[in-house]
């Protein structure tokens, strides 16, 4: 399993990982745990379709007319749940996210499952800005190091590894220094370089007048210019994992759209129609609360943490036989 881990030392890893993380997230965001929607009815706009990228798995049950989806995400069904449930200022929810990607392309961090912490936490129309967006950024940080010193307690063989401050960039930065590598590459250059960095403006348009990558129109607020002058309210946590010498994207996240952003940013995409959907229009109506929010990995996180090469590792999935053969012949075990 690398590390001199068996599996049954890694599945005891995985839950102190998860334990300790999601105990810190709470105490240091001020979440309440709630129950997670595992299937939505197709056509309120709540479920995720990843930018468009990828249809959701889909299926009939006899007590509804419309068809039942798998979540993708779950980024709008948090937020309406927010008011619903009652959460003030500065309150927030997470849940365990059990997602089902049926046309994801596999690779050593990717699977067809998808489980994350999912996260939401209601906001003043004042923080919407790169400051809160920052303090909010490091209190998750705080809680990757906290469970990293954890861990690495518990299991000497591991090595802290995460550096003590996280830094920020904007996808522009990375265009200018590196406008000949790919978006992954520059992320990748970036991670050696910092460690561990938030990337800020994703889905923004760039001078290149492409964006660094696809966000969907209707969750996080990639279009709001901000008083440093640089476009975005949303990004990603990324830190450099070496056993893959790469990358590795640990939460998508960020200030959420305001009725503004979500018409501007559906205009952009050509997603107009979004905004005839039940959630949307409550959006636009100013019906659900003005919040931040995302996902974290639990998978990734403990790949990251346990140091595995790859994310089969630390997740049972479903994996191609010559992949499988691949890491036991280095050493690695995929469940």
């Amino acid at each position: 399993m690398g590390k001199g881990f068996t599996i049954r030392e890694t599945e005891r890893a995985i839950k102190l990982v998860k334990d300790t993380f999601e105990r810190r997230l709470a105490e240091y965001l001020n979440l309440e745990r709630v129950s997670a929607a595992v299937i939505l009815e197709k056509g309120d706009g709540i479920n995720d379709d990843l930018a468009g990228s990828q249809d959701p798995v889909s299926f009939r049950i006899p007590l509804s007319e419309n068809d039942i989806e798998i979540p993708q995400s779950l980024a709008k069904w948090k937020r309406s749940k927010l008011g619903e449930y009652g959460f003030g200022q500065g309150e927030g929810l997470y849940t365990d996210g059990n997602y089902i990607r049926s046309q994801e392309i596999i690779s050593d961090i990717h699977s067809h499952y998808v489980d994350q912490w999912d996260w939401e936490r209601v906001m003043k129309a004042e923080e919407r800005n790169p400051a809160f967006l920052t303090k909010i950024v490091r209190n998750i940080y705080k809680a990757l190091r906290d469970t990293e010193a954890e861990v690495t307690r518990e299991y000497p063989v591991l090595e802290q590894r995460l550096p003590s401050n996280i830094a920020f960039l904007h996808t522009q930065d990375l265009e200018d220094e590196y406008p000949n590598l790919t978006p992954a590459e520059r992320e990748s250059e970036a991670a050696k370089q910092y460690g561990a960095f938030f990337l800020r403006g994703i889905g923004a348009k760039l001078k290149s007048g492409k964006a660094h990558d696809a966000r969907a129109a209707d969750y996080d607020d990639w279009i709001t210019v901000a008083e440093d002058g640089k476009q975005g309210l949303n990004g990603d946590i990324i830190v450099y994992h070496p056993e893959r010498r790469k990358s590795l994207e640990l939460s998508s996240m960020g200030i959420r759209v305001d009725n503004d952003s979500l018409a501007k940013q559906c205009q952009e995409m050509g997603q107009q129609y979004k905004l005839t959907k039940d959630f949307q229009k409550k959006v636009l109506q100013n019906a659900v609360p003005l919040s931040v929010g995302g996902g974290i990995g639990q998978s990734r996180l403990c790949q990251l943490l346990l140091q595995k090469a790859h994310v089969g590792e630390v997740q049972v999935g479903v994996w191609p036989e010559k992949v499988r053969e691949e890491y036991k012949a280095k050493g690695h075990t995929l469940l």
